[in-house]
């Protein structure tokens, strides 16, 4: 009974995350237009840190519990829970969700337009593999994180001032400005705010029981089920992409998300818990190399071929399958 009512959480957890954020990010685009600030830029900043609100929450949550966390076995699997959701999540987004985009729908690119943006993604993940070598999530390797976000954000907004700049300015809705729709959108940030912060609770908290009810280690947990649940927001972007023929859309938005999934969720977790974040051997030597390696296969054919190939998207779905395999079955 037991083991069923903490699957039923563990669910419940991941329903309100997904749902939570589906409304928050609606709600903040529109607070955003409202308030008249051009949709490139809301794209660019409020929607970018709010997709990563999931992630965002379980990793400092899971930080923060283990700074309180006496036992220190328990302790540490809230971390493999912070590390494993954070490290997890890109994995995921990679080597799942692009993989999926990439099998479907293969395109040309412009290497411009994705070349910086690769160059962050890829040195964020060396430095976390740089994490693991130490031993743990040191201060000075969160803070270059944190100087590659702000780097990574600032380029962002600047881009989409460009972008707009060189636009025409778009007409008021004004039945954006009705009372019908801003109550509706102001329940629906509320609602979503408050989706989120419980969801990610749910999913700590049962996650850990979860892993010990069964019998396998929280990382494990990390890395798969609330990895996976935390990263569906971006599965069904790209699913809608697929359907509406953007790929770029698709591609851009996961590479976007992993960004500040490793140089914002990651420092701030280590930040949060007051101390450095301890790595296992076996996330040093499984999960962060599997995290780089997607990394370079996604992104490095592609710059220098010009395009996303149907193979890429083959290669990285194996890994995946790969990696998930030795980390449900293999002990480290």
């Amino acid at each position: 009974m037991e083991l069923f009512l903490t699957i039923l959480l563990f669910a419940i957890g991941i329903f309100l995350v997904i749902k939570g954020g589906d409304y928050f990010v609606d709600a903040s685009s529109w607070i955003a237009e409202v308030s008249g600030i051009p949709k490139l830029i809301i794209g660019a900043t409020v929607v970018s840190i709010a997709t990563t609100l999931p992630e965002m929450l379980v990793s400092v949550m899971a930080a923060r519990d283990s700074l309180f966390e006496v036992n220190q076995e328990i302790a540490q699997g809230y971390v493999d829970i912070s590390i494993g959701n954070a490290i997890g999540s890109v994995t995921a987004n990679i080597g799942l969700i692009m993989a999926i985009s990439l099998i479907c729908m293969p395109g040309i690119i412009k290497r411009k337009d994705y070349m910086l943006k690769s160059i962050i993604m890829l040195l964020a993940s060396f430095i976390i593999v740089v994490s693991g070598f130490v031993g743990k999530v040191t201060l000075p390797l969160s803070v270059l994180l944190l100087c590659l976000f702000v780097f990574f954000f600032t380029e962002n907004t600047i881009s989409a001032k460009k972008a707009v700049s060189l636009s025409k300015s778009e007409e008021k809705d004004e039945s954006m400005t009705e009372k019908k729709t801003v109550i509706i959108n102001i329940v629906k940030f509320v609602c979503g705010a408050a989706g989120i912060v419980v969801g990610a609770r749910l999913l700590v908290n049962n996650g850990s029981d979860l892993a010990r009810l069964i019998g396998i280690k929280e990382r494990i947990i990390g890395v798969t089920l609330i990895a996976v649940g935390t990263s569906l927001p971006e599965l069904i972007t790209t699913v809608t992409a697929i359907s509406k023929k953007q790929s770029e859309l698709s591609v851009g938005n996961i590479i976007g998300a992993n960004i500040m999934d490793l140089t914002l969720i990651m420092p701030l977790s280590s930040v949060i818990s007051g101390r450095p974040l301890n790595i296992t051997k076996t996330s040093a030597m499984i999960d962060l190399p599997a995290c780089l390696l997607v990394g370079i296969i996604s992104v490095v054919p592609a710059l220098i071929l010009k395009k996303f190939t149907r193979l890429q998207g083959i290669i990285l779905l194996l890994i995946y399958v790969a990696y998930i395999a030795v980390t449900c079955f293999v002990i480290v």
